[in-house]
């Protein structure tokens, strides 16, 4: 072969070489774009799936939420029915205790109580009756705060308020709330109030299963008290009043065995409302404490002293203040001179 072919073939050679390498390049290229291309979609697949996720979530976030709001709407719904219903209640039985005093007021020649114990005072009463003895002074309109179930975490709470507007009630005790109690008892008797019985265990199926077991209650109180505070009780409120449907004994036959102890027994005209489970709210109380002493010469108020009870507690103080702001009226502890209200005749004869 000739030199001048060997240099043809040699660049001829070199010319193929040339454009394998840039065919080679040109391939890698095109494999790197297309890889390329390829992670785009699949980054934009990715993004457009993660967008219809985020989509759905919302979509799924809200639809709970919707569910959410309309199950609270209900629940609100329905407390709001039940504290109408209790608030009509509540109307009802005031409406009912005004109907009772009413017609007692007239049976009894326009007196503010029911079965009234007529007692006279002797000169030889006992002094540690826990009862103050001071005269009741002239009023129109009598008020007696009254708390009950005590005492209880509350009651240093209620003396100190009493105290602060010098104020006098009367607090009907329990006798298995006073064993852990037994200095609130001492300062209820030392700040001047009156320390009334409301029985030992205030459990009805008990209490009220024969007139024995009332005496034993009754004397177990009585003489637990006497030691702890010096005093001897002789006020007294049935655990659900005198005029229970609880007991399946006549309530004049306790009635009438609290008489032979020389105990007399009161019930109440006005009431607060907080006896329940339910706590009524502050203002619920006070206008159940405060609407209708006008009406009456005697105010016989049913307060709780309980654990539970903070909406009177917060209602007391104004509670006091309305009172004291009416026109002759004047709020007392119960004394022996303080005729009972009373919710049933229990005397033969009445």
């Amino acid at each position: 072969m000739s030199p001048k072919n060997m240099s043809e073939d040699t660049a001829s050679e070199d010319k193929t070489s040339r454009a394998d390498v840039r065919g080679v390049d040109i391939a890698k290229e095109k494999s790197k774009q297309a890889a390329q291309l390829r992670r785009v979609r699949r980054l934009r697949r990715c993004n457009i799936r993660m967008m219809i996720l985020s989509v759905v979530i919302l979509m799924v976030l809200c639809v709970m939420l919707i569910v959410r709001v309309r199950t609270l709407d209900g629940t609100v719904a329905k407390l709001t029915a039940q504290v109408d219903s209790l608030m009509r209640l509540t109307a009802q039985q005031r409406e009912m205790m005004e109907k009772m005093t009413e017609e007692t007021q007239s049976a009894m020649g326009d007196r503010a109580v029911v079965g009234s114990l007529e007692k006279e005072t002797e000169d030889d009463e006992d002094t540690e009756s826990g009862e103050p003895e001071e005269e009741e002074p002239d009023a129109a309109h009598k008020v007696y705060l009254t708390f009950d179930d005590g005492p209880s975490v509350n009651t240093e709470k209620i003396l100190a308020i009493l105290e602060k507007y010098d104020v006098k009630a009367t607090f009907f005790v329990v006798g298995t709330a006073c064993e852990n109690n037994e200095e609130a008892l001492k300062k209820i008797v030392e700040a001047g109030h009156t320390l009334g019985m409301h029985s030992w265990t205030h459990k009805y199926s008990e209490l009220y299963a024969s007139v024995e077991n009332f005496a034993e209650d009754l004397k177990r109180q009585q003489d637990y008290l006497y030691e702890v505070t010096g005093v001897k009780s002789n006020v007294y409120r049935f655990p659900g009043g005198s005029s229970n449907k609880v007991s399946d004994i006549a309530m004049k036959e306790f009635a009438q065995y609290l008489e032979g102890q020389d105990v007399r027994f009161f019930d109440w005209n006005i009431s607060s409302g907080d006896g329940g489970s339910y706590l009524f709210p502050t203002e619920t109380i006070i206008e159940n404490c405060t609407s209708n002493i006008s009406k009456y010469g005697t105010s016989v108020v049913l307060m709780h002293d309980s654990a539970g009870k903070s909406t009177t507690l917060e209602a007391l103080p104004t509670v006091i203040e309305k009172i004291q702001a009416m026109e002759d009226a004047v709020i007392l502890p119960i004394t022996n001179a303080t005729e009972p209200v009373q919710h049933i005749k229990w005397r033969d004869g009445d």
